[in-house]
């Protein structure tokens, strides 16, 4: 395998999101993934049933083991539910693996509502986790909550990639799912430019971990040395492949096939 990808993020045990679709995503870009977990979710597609948040310390110590034996080409956080868990993950990125690429999901609500990032916890993300970060991946509701913009259409969108960047990220790449229209359109933006994707919109309920597989297939492509545009493209590609082979369980906001081709 080429690329060696460090997921830090919680447990989803529908399997549809969190660590379980990160792996699964990761392996099949055909790279490596090691984890750090920081909560475990009692879950299935209805919803989060119950949460139970790891230790700091075990966390650190996690992300240490990993980084100190196996190494990273690339990290990728994903929930950090919050204020001790976030600031714990930056102190041991910035003191174990300050130069590695760096893709931050910052995910704030579960697929069925639940909140996964506490209010308090959004300011320390903004200043601490979001200037460390080579990409963001927020969908429309996140990057309103860290903008304080109102998103309604790809004009809004083009001003709230302007405002994400200037919270220090490298990059953004605003998803427009929550969106409406028949078109999805995604934003990658860098200070040098804006990249526009678009893709016939799906009509489906199975979403589930659409976020986590996106931000981990893109972690892949940039361990394994791909560009952002490219690592970008190829992860959208594997996303909307995997949505269209959904295997429809569930009764809920089902799981994606994270096995399809693409």
């Amino acid at each position: 395998m080429k690329g060696r990808v460090l997921i830090i993020a919680g447990s989803d045990s529908g399997g549809g999101a969190g660590i379980q679709a990160d792996i699964k995503s990761v392996t099949a870009m055909g790279a490596f993934a090691a984890t750090a977990i920081t909560a475990l979710t009692a879950q299935n597609t209805l919803g989060v049933h119950g949460i139970e948040a790891v230790s700091t310390a075990f966390l650190r110590q996690q992300i240490e083991v990993v980084l100190s034996d196996i190494g990273a080409d690339a990290i990728k956080t994903g929930m950090l539910h919050d204020v001790p868990t976030i600031l714990a993950v930056c102190e041991e990125i910035a003191r174990l693996a300050p130069d590695t690429p760096l893709v931050v999901d910052p995910v704030m609500v579960a697929k069925g509502g639940h909140k996964l990032l506490a209010d308090a916890a959004v300011a320390t993300m903004t200043a601490r986790l979001l200037p460390m970060a080579s990409i963001i991946t927020p969908n429309i509701p996140e990057a309103e909550t860290l903008t304080g913009l109102t998103i309604t259409d790809e004009a809004s969108m083009h001003a709230a990639c302007t405002a994400l960047l200037s919270l220090g990220p490298k990059a953004v790449l605003l998803k427009g799912g929550h969106m409406t229209g028949d078109t999805l359109v995604d934003l990658l933006a860098t200070p040098d430019g804006t990249t526009r994707y678009e893709s016939p919109r799906i009509a489906t309920r199975h979403t589930h971990g659409t976020g986590c597989t996106l931000g981990s297939a893109l972690a892949a492509g940039l361990a394994q040395n791909m560009t952002l545009p490219d690592a970008t493209s190829r992860a959208r590609d594997y996303v909307r492949a995997a949505i269209m082979n959904a295997p429809g369980y569930g009764q809920g906001h089902g799981p994606l096939d994270h096995s399809a081709r693409w």
